[in-house]
Formats: C-alpha cells, structure tokens, sequence
C-alpha cells in the first residue's frame, strides 16, 4: 500500500478530491494542514447544524494507492491539470502492513451501561458483573452504546419496568429495540426511514437471540407503552405529533438526541400533545421524557 500526499487550498479540495477517487485512489482522507497552529479552524458545527464553512484554509489529502506506479503517475496526472493550480505534491511513500481488523477492533471495549448491564463487541467476554449484555459491533447504523445519547436512553430501559409493547423509532443499530426486549417487552417495533438500519437491526436482533419486527416508519400501528426516539432535535420537534399519537394512555415517551440548550424549543413543541421534563443529561446531552 503506497499513499500520495497532497496540499490544496480551499477551493481547490474537491475537485482534486474527486480527480483522485478517477485515479483509482482506494481512500481519499482530509485534514486540516493548520491543526495544532494558530491558524487552526474549526469546522464542526453542532449536531444537525451545517459546518460554518465548508473546508479549510490549507487541506492536508492522503490518497491511499495499491502501489508505488499508480501513486506516482496519480500525482503526476493531477500536476497537469488547470485545477490543481495552487496545489502541491508533497510525495509518496510505503505504508507499513498492520493488522486492520485487530487495530479497528482495539478502539472498541465493553461498555458498561449499569453495574450489570453492558454492551460488549464478539471480540470481548462479557465481565463478571454483567447480568444483561447486548452484543453489537461497529457497523453502518448508528448506536454502539458509546454516544451519550444512547446509554441514557439505554440507562432509563434498565431502570424502568418495560410493557408489552414498545416502539423504537429511528431504530439506527436496534440497540434501544433489542434493550427493551432483554428486559421484558414482548412485543418490540423498530423502525427506521434508512433500510440499511433496518437491516442491521434484524441482524443485531438475531445474534442476541431476541425476537421483535422491523420496517420503515409505516411499520409503525397503534400504540405503544414505552415510544423511544434517539434521533436529533429538529426531526423530533417535526414528529412531535406523530410520535405523541403511538403513546398509549399510561404510557411513557422518551426523547433523545438533544443538546442541553434545546431543552425549552423540545418542551414547547411537544407542549401541546404532553409535558417532557428532563430526566438524565450527560456531557451536554439531555433525554427528555413524557408520561401520558
């Protein structure tokens, strides 16, 4: 594996970007060539906020090549072309063999969400104290534990008695799903806009021996004990309605996905179908439930 390293102005990164990936670059990643100075930008604005601009002053490329050839005649080509003006080739050199698999998987350990509950990677055994584990690896959908959001929704599943129904809507990995049905539900839905997520949540489903339904949004009739929704704030103010409908009298709504300055717009939105409260925060994160 050889790697051809590139520095292109703002303007120029993608364009140069793209003429990479034609090249046949296996990888193309992006850096900020300024981070670490004082000339560093950020870039990442909040979540469900687009980024105040939309690369940085100087970009660092690194395309990854299968060979020396094809990396060298790759720089070669994009030094030929008006749009790499302003550009520069900084070279190419060998990328040393590692165990990918092993070096991904390092980065991921058992994640304790009570003293007895945790979500453990096929890689890791389960610790002593686990009474209740979930194994999910990394993979395409979102929800691995790790986020705050997930293990307070994760949290509030293990310390309240689970009914017979519940909706996890925006199902992501199934994570929430699979949750409720390790601690009672018998009857789980999950649901997802992304059919990738819902693939992903029937796969995860089997491999920890639980039982539930999953589908896109329309999946989703009648209503629900316990309505779960881990998603972002804006998508949850634009569901307020259809969320509170699938709620069943009695019943509980739990809300996910919100920073801790939205908590009075999530409040107002859903102030005429229920009155959310704040019931954990973490890290800047809030979860927000409703009884009805």
């Amino acid at each position: 594996m050889f790697e051809l390293r590139l520095m292109c102005s703002e303007q120029r990164v993608e364009a140069v970007s793209e003429a990479l990936d034609a090249l046949g670059a296996l990888s193309v990643s992006i850096e900020d060539a300024d981070a670490q100075t004082d000339a560093e930008v950020a870039l990442f604005g909040e979540p469900g906020l687009p980024a105040p601009k939309e690369g940085w002053q100087r970009s660092r490329l690194t395309a990854l090549f299968s060979d020396a050839l094809e990396a060298t005649q790759a720089g070669q080509t994009l030094q030929a072309q008006d749009f790499f003006d302003g550009c520069t080739v900084l070279g190419t050199n060998a990328v040393p063999d590692q165990d990918w698999v092993r070096l991904t998987q390092s980065q991921f350990v058992p994640v304790d969400i009570t003293p007895t509950f945790w979500i453990v990677p096929t890689w890791h055994e389960p610790p002593e104290s686990a009474k209740t584990v979930i194994r999910l690896d990394p993979g395409l959908a979102f929800g691995t534990g790790t986020h705050p959001t997930t293990r307070m929704c994760l949290r509030w599943i293990a310390e309240h008695a689970m009914v017979e129904r519940v909706l996890d809507y925006g199902c992501g990995s199934g994570i929430l799903a699979i949750a409720a049905s390790k601690f009672g539900a018998t009857q789980v839905m999950a649901v997802d806009i992304d059919p990738e997520a819902v693939e992903s949540t029937e796969l995860n489903a089997a491999a920890n021996d639980v039982h539930l339904l999953a589908g896109g949004p329309e999946c989703a009739q009648g209503s629900y004990g316990i309505v779960l929704a881990n998603i972002l704030a804006s998508p949850l103010k634009v569901l307020a309605p259809l969320l509170c409908a699938h709620v069943a009298a009695g019943g509980h709504l739990v809300l996910a996905g919100i920073l801790e300055r939205q908590t009075d717009e999530l409040a107002q939105a859903f102030a005429p179908y229920c009155r959310l409260a704040v019931a954990d925060s973490q890290e800047g994160w809030v979860l927000m439930v409703a009884a009805f």
